[in-house]
């Protein structure tokens, strides 16, 4: 079996994996800050560890998974304080919504999903350990982690640290690259803070944004674990910062494999609040659209840029629709009396076929995630079990193994449903030239054209008109 290979963050390549422990490994993920609703683009983030952790289960491994929820930081606070509310009450409208999208998008739960709020304790103690350590100091009842204390500060992110002026502090939860300084491990109570606070060796105050995640992943998972997922955007400052601060307390290694997913755009351009395009889970449309995004974004490469638009999401929903097709025919087959053969294929050719479609996709996935070539090994088959499907070659045991392998693959990427494919199509009225072309497809069909068959189904398919062959005959459909 081939060697899996992941794209290490601070290595800028593809590296061998090998787990801390043989057959089980331990996966942190960088969950929401439940300050507002998760957007579709925070959801890539989720996504992907989602499919990651599907794919590791599939190649054999015991995976451990914890994803955090950030339920105290800078936006919180101040939006706790303009509302008049309490941090619970305000935090849980947002997790319940979390959880409802995660559903949505048939998200694999976590194992843990650890909050903020409930590890303080946990916190200060570290922050005590990092001040008798040398690498944090206190300043009016803040307490800021000193980052030439800790050298290789800057290498994960790529930082050129020449002119950094040694000893200034931010407080912020998020800062740039050109604001490298001292950051906050715990924040001193203000008026702004209300009752957000909780007592500690330094004062009253909060934890920074940065500790929770350092806290909480070697709470559950250890001081040294497999696997840590975000998106690029994390990658400075706080990836960064989680490194230092957790290795200059413990003096071992923090993480071994850094994976980081990129951005989705909205028509080619950022999503952000202050040009409103900032699209919930719920924007995009019914079940169907939601589920059409889940094939988008899986099926594109997690270091690529992803760029939503509506064309994209409609042909993600028509490729969803051919899959989920198939799945339903080849299990109506599959129950079937064993009259049809496999005419066209030599004994065990079917098996044979099946397996190297297999081959291809796991062989796509160990190279770091490849999941548009492992779609392709899956859409490969897919052709070949339509044109068996469609002239009635196909025996049952056939389209059993054909569906097997759909509902394997479909473990990995979740593509399938159980919708109802018997549903109307909203009605399309056919130009008179598709019509001709279905007649004539019909035609080529019965005299065993199968050439002539598969070069209008084509042309019609180029004009947004899917054609299914079933036990009735020819089906059409919009895409």
């Amino acid at each position: 079996m081939t060697q899996i290979r992941f794209y290490d963050t601070p290595r800028r390549e593809k590296v061998a994996f090998e787990p801390l422990e043989e057959g089980k490994i331990r996966m942190y993920s960088c969950g929401p800050t439940v300050w507002d609703y998760a957007h579709i683009g925070n959801f890539r983030a989720f996504l992907f560890p989602d499919v990651l952790k599907r794919y590791l289960q599939y190649r054999g491994f015991v995976v451990e998974h914890v994803m955090n929820l950030t339920d105290v930081d800078d936006r919180i606070v101040k939006q706790v304080g303009d509302g008049g509310t309490t941090l619970n009450e305000y935090v849980q409208t947002y997790i319940d919504g979390f959880f409802d999208d995660l559903d949505r998008l048939g998200i694999q739960r976590a194992d843990r999903y650890p909050r903020a709020t409930e590890h303080v304790e946990e916190m200060v103690q570290l922050i005590e350990k990092l001040v008798a350590e040398g690498a944090a100091y206190e300043r009016d009842g803040s307490v800021y982690f000193a980052i030439e204390s800790f050298k290789s500060y800057g290498e994960f992110a790529h930082l050129d640290l020449t002119g950094m002026r040694d000893g200034v502090r931010i407080d912020s939860d998020k800062y740039d690259k050109e604001h490298v300084r001292d950051f906050v491990l715990w924040k001193a109570w203000t008026e702004a803070d209300g009752d957000i606070a909780w007592p500690s060796p330094f004062g009253r105050g909060r934890p920074g944004w940065h500790l929770e995640c350092s806290c909480m992943s070697m709470k559950y998972l250890g001081e040294t674990f497999d696997i840590h997922t975000g998106g690029v955007d994390l990658i400075f400052p706080h990836h960064q910062n989680e490194i230092a601060q957790s290795e200059a307390s413990t003096h071992r290694p923090f993480v071994r494999y850094w994976m980081h997913n990129e951005f989705v755009n909205i028509d080619g351009a950022g999503m952000s609040k202050s040009v409103g395009n900032n699209v919930r889970l719920q924007d995009i449309g019914d079940r169907e659209q939601i589920q059409a995004y889940r094939y988008l974004v899986v099926t594109s490469h997690y270091r690529t840029i992803l760029n939503f638009t509506d064309e994209a999401l409609k042909a993600a929903s028509s490729a969803r629709r051919r899959l989920n097709r198939l799945a339903n025919r080849l299990r109506e087959t599959s129950c079937g009396d064993g009259a049809a053969a496999s005419a066209s294929l030599e004994p065990n050719a079917w098996n044979e076929a099946v397996q190297t479609a297999e081959d291809a996709f796991r062989l796509a996935l160990d190279d770091d995630l490849n999941t548009p070539r492992a779609m392709a090994a899956i859409f490969g088959l897919v052709g070949d079990a339509e044109r068996l499907l469609g002239s009635d070659e196909m025996a049952p045991q056939d389209a059993a193994v054909a569906l097997k392998f759909l509902t394997v693959t479909d473990g990995v990427l979740g593509f399938l449903d159980d919708v109802d494919e018997s549903e109307p199509e909203a009605a399309v009225e056919l130009t008179p030239n598709q019509q001709q072309m279905l007649e004539d497809r019909h035609q080529a069909r019965s005299s065993k054209d199968w050439s002539r068959a598969d070069e209008l189904r084509d042309l019609l398919a180029a004009e947004g008109i899917a054609v299914i062959d079933g036990p009735e005959g020819q089906q059409w459909t919009q895409t």
